[in-house]
């Protein structure tokens, strides 16, 4: 009896141990609640303590997951150095954690992973296919079919990434045939989703639209092969019932049943196999009305683009010829000129003649120059621009900054400040800086700013197309602008340049 009973004590000690080593710790829910609520540095500092906590207690696997969360947090403020050195803490503390080397190497694949996606976002083709290699080797080590499967999705993402389409398909129909030979279906489904996906956040249109075509040919291939698999089924059942109705008594009795049975099933097989036609039809039709609801979109998008920029240019002429002393004529002119901007912005992509080696701190001094007149009395207008030489679009960007310097001074009240910097945030990205003081611009009216024509304005006091401009001139180059949402003394506009 008492053995009994420390028997029982042991097995309930033992899977409260297991029970509480399945569940986060609260350093790691914490940081979860961070990251749900946008609070990247907290987030990313609970996340390396979470992992810093499971190592130390030996639970790899939730250290790992940690130290890799907290990378990607580095990583999308630009942080590469801090990542870089998180992940090679992540590597050492897996190297000297004990466990099976299957167990480690699956660890292992998940940094190689993580550095892959960092080099995909800077661009650089060798190391990922650096991280690649590490990648297989490591899945090859840890003989986990999910890992594998998910090597053949990043390599084909890195083929579409960097246009070698070829190879892009050819790793995407390995994969997708392999899920659908062991009939795992929805699996392929949701991983060319998953594609689909990654090419519309990264504005890869390539990528989405050869995804898109391979989506569509092996969605009507999976219901043929379904209606292929339904009709064997069924004839294998008549085949077996044939086979059974031989082997009985050659009477009247057993004869009847036998064409009743094959009446029935004959009539069943032809109802499912006029239903499975009928489900193909209605799926095919369905496609290819979304198909040409994209294109009709698309061509909708171009002609309203063509037509705004007619409007402008028959309008002008007449315009030209009213009192242009009137604001309100001045303010129609304007209005008119800023339309054939954006149309123009909108329907024309930069070409790599555009981008010159341009001597920063010159561009940006002429631009305090011309903005200096028009601030208001006592207001501070300084600058902090280094001595550099980066390659840009000079026309676009100098009619960004100079955009947003003008509406610093606009609404700059006397005695503010207006400021200028530009920084080298990582070796690819740039970074400008234009800050003010004075009002602040409403959060639920951030990015609205941004959008054109969401209301009627008097154009006398601005058509509220400058900062829409701006945004697609950015967006032309391969740049970022947006609003600083940390910054609250004023108004603070970040133009990030990737080159």
């Amino acid at each position: 009896m008492e053995n009994r009973r420390l028997f029982v004590l042991f097995i309930s000690v033992f899977f409260g141990c297991v029970s509480l080593m399945a569940e986060k710790s609260e350093l790691h829910q914490r940081a979860e609640a961070e990251a749900a609520s946008h609070h990247v540095a907290s987030a990313r500092s609970l996340y390396i303590r979470a992992f810093e906590g499971y190592v130390a207690k030996g639970q790899m696997e939730d250290g790992v997951t940690c130290g890799v969360k907290a990378t990607v947090l580095y990583y999308q403020e630009n942080f590469w150095k801090e990542a870089f050195d998180l992940l090679r803490r992540v590597d050492q503390s897996i190297a000297a954690g004990h466990g099976m080397a299957s167990s480690k190497a699956a660890l292992r694949y998940q940094t190689s992973k993580e550095r892959m996606q960092m080099y995909m976002k800077m661009r650089k083709s060798d190391r990922v296919k650096e991280q690649l290699a590490a990648m297989e080797a490591n899945v090859n080590q840890a003989n986990d079919e999910s890992l594998k499967n998910d090597l053949l999705y990043h390599k084909a993402i890195y083929y579409y990434t960097f246009g070698q389409t070829s190879q892009g398909n050819a790793v995407f129909k390995e994969m997708a045939a392999k899920l659908t030979a062991e009939g795992d279906y929805d699996k392929v489904d949701k991983v060319y989703q998953t594609l689909l996906a990654s090419g519309r956040q990264s504005n890869n249109a390539g990528m989405l639209n050869q995804a898109y075509s391979s989506y569509m040919v092996w969605k009507d291939s999976v219901t043929a092969i379904k209606t292929a698999a339904e009709r064997d089924s069924l004839k294998q059942v008549i085949a077996n019932n044939e086979q059974v109705i031989a082997d009985k008594d050659d009477s009247l009795s057993a004869r009847q049943l036998t064409i009743s049975g094959l009446i029935v099933l004959a009539v069943v097989l032809a109802v499912v196999l006029v239903l499975g036609a009928m489900v193909l039809m209605r799926y095919m039709v369905t496609t290819r009305k979304q198909k040409k609801t994209i294109e009709l979109a698309n061509e909708s998008n171009a002609l309203k683009a063509k037509f705004i920029s007619n409007i402008s240019s028959q309008l002008e002429p007449t315009l030209n010829k009213l009192d242009d002393s009137k604001p309100e004529v001045k303010a129609l002119l304007r209005f008119s000129e800023h339309i054939q901007t954006l149309s123009d912005v909108e329907n024309k992509s930069a070409d790599t003649d555009d981008f010159q080696d341009t001597q920063v701190q010159p561009l940006c001094e002429s631009l305090i120059e011309e903005i200096q007149p028009k601030v208001k009395d006592n207001v501070s207008l300084t600058m902090t621009v280094p001595k550099m030489e980066v390659k840009l679009h000079k026309e676009y960007i100098t009619y960004v900054l100079r955009h947003l310097l003008k509406n610093a001074a606009v609404y700059t009240p006397a005695e503010g400040k207006i400021t200028l910097e530009f920084k080298k945030r990582s070796p690819h990205t740039y970074q400008f800086l234009i800050t003010n003081t004075g009002s602040v611009i409403p959060q639920e009216k951030r990015e609205d700013v941004f959008k054109p024509f969401l209301e009627i304005k008097d154009l006398t006091e601005g058509d509220g197309l400058g900062l829409p401009i701006c945004k697609q001139m950015a967006l032309k180059t391969n740049a970022e602008l947006d609003i600083d949402p940390a910054f609250t003394k004023g108004t603070r506009f970040v133009l990030n340049l990737h080159v």
